[in-house]
């Protein structure tokens, strides 16, 4: 157990609560700043897992929201991406954490979330887990990847067959910037993903844009399924 929470620096109560003693997972953050991560729950679209009880009826076509329904529409999209399935909601707190994490080189804040992510990935069925890559140069600045790093505190194996292309950061772009980009990956001639079933892991899906690039390099290379599993859903 950490002796103070990782973002806020008050001291951790040192009483330690049952579920902590039985199942030995440390705590990093205080009751505060853990109450400000909200968890995606009730009714979720079955392709990305946004939480449809917040959206409109008219953005809701079914089971899926209507962004997915224009992705499944489209055919050059259509079943690139089985599913995603996102354990928060990217709210302001979340969005401030991660970008201490990313942006101002906070490599610990990666901890406070290998628990969860241990748990649903535990859910989730696949031959191989590959992080989405960052370009060199982005690499360079940022000093390590959000998305290797949460997988590595969470103890979880992962391939690394993609390399990504320098491109304008995809926090400038806008929605349809993001949909009508070209590819953005390349593949590993070498691996082997003929009818494997993959999980592309990410920080945050936000339009869906970035994974799909990446699920469909992977399904040309043969893969028989691609899913994603993201930390959350924006």
């Amino acid at each position: 157990m950490a002796n103070y929470c990782l973002l806020c620096q008050k001291q951790l109560i040192e009483s330690i609560a049952w579920g902590t003693i039985f199942t030995g997972d440390p705590s990093y953050l205080c009751k505060e700043c853990e109450s400000k991560l909200k968890r995606i729950k009730g009714n979720r679209c079955s392709k990305c897992s946004r939480a449809l009880d917040k959206l409109g009826a008219q953005f809701i076509k079914g089971e899926i929201c209507s962004d997915c329904d224009r992705w499944e529409k489209d055919e050059t999209w259509q079943g690139i991406l089985h599913e995603n399935t996102s354990i928060f909601e990217y709210n302001d707190f979340l969005k401030e954490t991660l970008a201490t994490f990313k942006y101002r080189g906070d490599y610990a804040l990666a901890k406070l979330f290998a628990t969860n992510i241990q748990k649903v990935n535990k859910t989730l069925e696949y031959d191989h887990i590959i992080p989405i890559p960052l370009s060199e140069e982005r690499l360079y600045e940022r000093g390590f990847n959000q998305s290797e790093a949460l997988l590595i505190e969470a103890k979880i194996p992962f391939h690394s067959p993609l390399a990504r292309l320098h491109s304008e950061k995809q926090s400038k772009k806008t929605r349809q910037q993001r949909i009508s980009q070209k590819q953005l990956f390349q593949l590993n001639p070498a691996k082997n993903f003929h009818s494997k079933n993959i999980l592309l892991f990410d920080d945050i899906y936000t339009t869906g844009a970035t994974l799909r690039l990446a699920a469909k390099l992977l399904k040309e290379a043969g893969a028989n399924k691609v899913s994603s599993f993201t930390l959350a859903r924006g």
